[in-house]
C-alpha cells in the first residue's frame, strides 16, 4: 500500500493517534500508533507505525533498536521457529516462509538510513538525528510490509485463523549497566521481552472476518466490504490480534471485565467461557484485580497448547480433550498476571513467569473443586513425571542439567525445557508453600503483584518479596532449585 493512502487512513479513522492514549497514569510510557491493512488474497499486510519513544534510562542514546520477530519466519533464518519434532504439526501444508520488510524509517519527516542487524536479521537499527537525553522523546515513523507464512504459530495463517502475534517492530528493552536486550528468536519457549506501553491500532481487513485483539475495541466501520477496527490498549506489554471467518463469539462478565470467547470447534463453548470467567475471578482474589476491562480467549491454529498476550490468549484447536483444553485456558489466563502485568525477560529467565503461572494453575484447581482436578494429585503427578524425565534423560544423554535459571538457547530439547521450567517449577513453589504455609504464600504473591505491576523483574525481586513477608531468608531455597542442586529421591 502506498504511503499516502496509509496516512490518509491514519488521519481519518484514527484521530486519537495524534494525541496519544487517554487514561494512562504514566506519561513516560512509549506510544505505538499502528495502521494495518491486511490483504487476504496475498496474505500480506501493509503497515504504518508511529512510535513515540521515551528515554527512561540514565544515559543518552544515539541509536535505538527494535525487535523484528517476523524475520525468524523468513527463508534462510538461522534460528528456526519450531523444533524438528514439531515441524509437521506446524507446517501441515508443507514448509512456508514469511518476513517483515521494512520500507522506510523517518524522524521529523527526514528519512533515516536504517540497518537490519542482530544475530539473525532480527533487529531494526535506527540512528537518531540528535542525541536523546534522559526523559526526552523522539517520534519515529516506520513503514513495513508483512508476508505471513502458512504455519500454525503465533505469526502466520492456518486453515482456520490468521495470527498476528509479535508482528511489528517493538523497542528493545534497555537495562541499566547492561544495554539493549537484543536476543534472537528461539524455537523453545517464548523468546520475548518488552516494556509496558500504550497502543492505538487500526486494522483493515475483509468484511467476512471477525477480529479478536488486545485492548478495547473503540469502533468498527465497513466501507466497500472492508472492515476497519480501532483498538485502544493502555499500559500493556504487547499487542496481538487474530482474524477468522469461522469465529463464533460468546460473552460474559466478571468483576468489571468483559470476557469474550472466540471459537469455531468447541462442543461446549459456554463451559470454556466459564473457565475463563472462573480463572479471572479466582486470580483476582488470589493475586490482585485484573487491571483491564477486556479479556479474549481465542481458539486458533497453534502448534503449542496456548500462548499469552495482553488481554488475549491463543488456545490451540489441536487440543481435543476438553479437560486439557480447560487447563490451557487457566494457564494462559494466569499469564495475564505473570508476564502481562508483572513482566520479565522470557528469553533469559523463563522460569520467572512460566513456573509461577504453572503453580497458579494448580492453585486455581485447589480453589475450584467443581472441575474435579485435585491439587495434591497435580503435584504428585508432576513429581512422578519429573523423576521419570531425570531417569530417561540420564540414560539417553549420559549427563543431566536440571538448572532452571538458563537462557532458552541453553536447553538442548523442548522436553528438557518443559520439565525444568513447568514441571519442576510447580514442584518448587509447592515445596515453598509447604515450608512457609499457604497464608504467607498467597500474601507474598499479592505483594509481588502489587509492588511490581507494569515493571520487569529479576529473581532478586521475587526473593525479596518472600523474605519480607515471611520474615526469613529464602534465597538459598530458590538458588538450590534454580541451579539444579535439589535432588529427588
Amino acid at each position: 500500500m502506498k504511503k499516502f493512502v496509509l496516512i490518509l487512513i491514519f488521519i481519518i479513522l484514527c484521530p486519537i493517534f495524534l494525541f496519544g492514549c487517554s487514561g494512562s497514569s504514566d506519561e513516560k510510557l512509549n506510544f505505538y500508533d499502528i495502521v494495518v491493512e491486511f490483504d487476504d488474497e496475498t496474505k500480506t499486510a501493509s503497515v504504518f507505525q508511529q512510535v513515540t519513544y521515551v528515554n527512561n534510562s540514565n544515559n543518552l542514546f544515539e541509536t535505538l533498536y527494535f525487535h523484528l520477530y517476523p524475520n525468524a519466519f523468513r527463508e534462510g533464518s538461522k534460528n528456526k521457529v519450531v523444533s524438528s519434532a514439531l515441524f509437521e504439526k506446524a507446517y501441515p501444508n508443507g514448509e512456508s516462509f514469511g518476513k517483515i520488510d521494512v520500507q522506510t524509517v523517518s524522524i521529523n519527516n527526514e528519512f533515516i538510513d536504517f540497518e537490519i542487524g542482530g544475530d539473525d536479521e532480527n533487529i531494526l537499527i535506527v540512528p537518531l538525528l540528535n542525541e536523546l537525553f534522559p526523559d526526552e522523546t523522539v517520534v519515529i515513523d516506520i513503514e513495513f510490509i508483512l508476508s505471513l507464512p502458512n504455519i500454525n504459530h503465533r505469526f502466520g495463517f492456518g486453515d482456520n485463523a490468521i495470527n498476528f502475534g509479535n508482528f511489528y517492530p517493538i523497542a528493545c528493552v534497555y537495562e541499566e549497566g547492561v544495554g539493549f536486550m537484543m536476543e534472537a528468536y528461539s524455537p523453545t519457549g517464548d523468546p520475548f521481552y518488552s516494556d509496558v506501553s500504550n497502543y492505538n491500532v487500526c486494522v483493515s481487513y475483509p468484511e467476512k472476518f471477525l477480529i479478536a485483539g488486545t485492548g478495547t475495541e473503540k469502533n468498527t466501520v465497513i466501507n466497500k466490504n472492508i472492515k476497519t477496527t480501532t483498538f485502544e490498549a493502555n499500559m500493556v506489554r504487547d499487542f496481538c490480534f487474530v482474524l477468522s471467518e469461522k469465529f463464533t463469539v460468546v460473552e460474559g462478565n466478571v468483576d468489571q471485565t468483559s470476557i469474550k470467547y472466540f471459537y469455531y470447534d468447541d462442543v461446549d463453548p459456554q463451559k470454556s467461557l466459564q473457565v475463563a470467567i472462573d480463572s479471572i475471578s479466582t486470580f483476582n482474589n488470589l493475586f490482585g484485580k485484573y487491571p483491564y476491562s477486556t479479556f479474549c480467549v481465542v481458539q486458533t491454529n497453534f502448534v503449542h497448547g496456548g500462548m499469552e498476550y495482553p488481554n488475549l490468549v491463543m488456545i490451540s484447536d489441536e487440543i481435543k480433550n476438553h479437560e486439557e483444553y480447560e487447563y490451557v485456558i487457566v494457564h494462559e489466563t494466569a499469564h495475564q498476571w505473570w508476564y502481562g502485568v508483572v513482566g520479565n525477560n522470557e528469553f533469559k529467565d523463563a522460569w520467572i513467569d512460566e513456573s509461577l503461572t504453572e503453580y497458579s494453575t494448580a492453585l486455581f484447581y485447589d480453589k475450584n473443586t467443581q472441575y474435579g482436578v485435585n491439587y495434591n494429585e497435580l503435584i504428585k503427578n508432576a513429581t512422578a513425571s519429573y523423576k521419570l524425565f531425570i531417569e530417561v534423560y540420564e540414560k539417553v544423554y549420559k549427563e543431566l542439567d536440571t538448572s532452571m535459571s538458563r537462557s532458552l538457547e541453553e536447553f538442548k530439547t523442548e522436553p528438557e525445557y518443559v520439565n525444568c521450567i513447568y514441571t519442576k517449577g510447580i514442584i518448587m513453589y509447592d515445596t515453598l508453600k509447604t515450608q512457609i504455609g499457604e497464608e504467607k504464600m498467597i500474601k507474598s504473591l499479592k505483594k509481588y503483584f502489587k509492588d511490581y505491576s507494569y515493571k520487569n523483574v529479576k529473581k532478586e525481586e521475587i526473593i525479596s518479596v518472600f523474605e519480607e513477608v515471611c520474615g526469613r531468608k529464602v534465597e538459598s531455597f530458590f538458588v538450590s532449585w534454580l541451579e539444579g542442586k535439589v535432588i529427588f529421591i
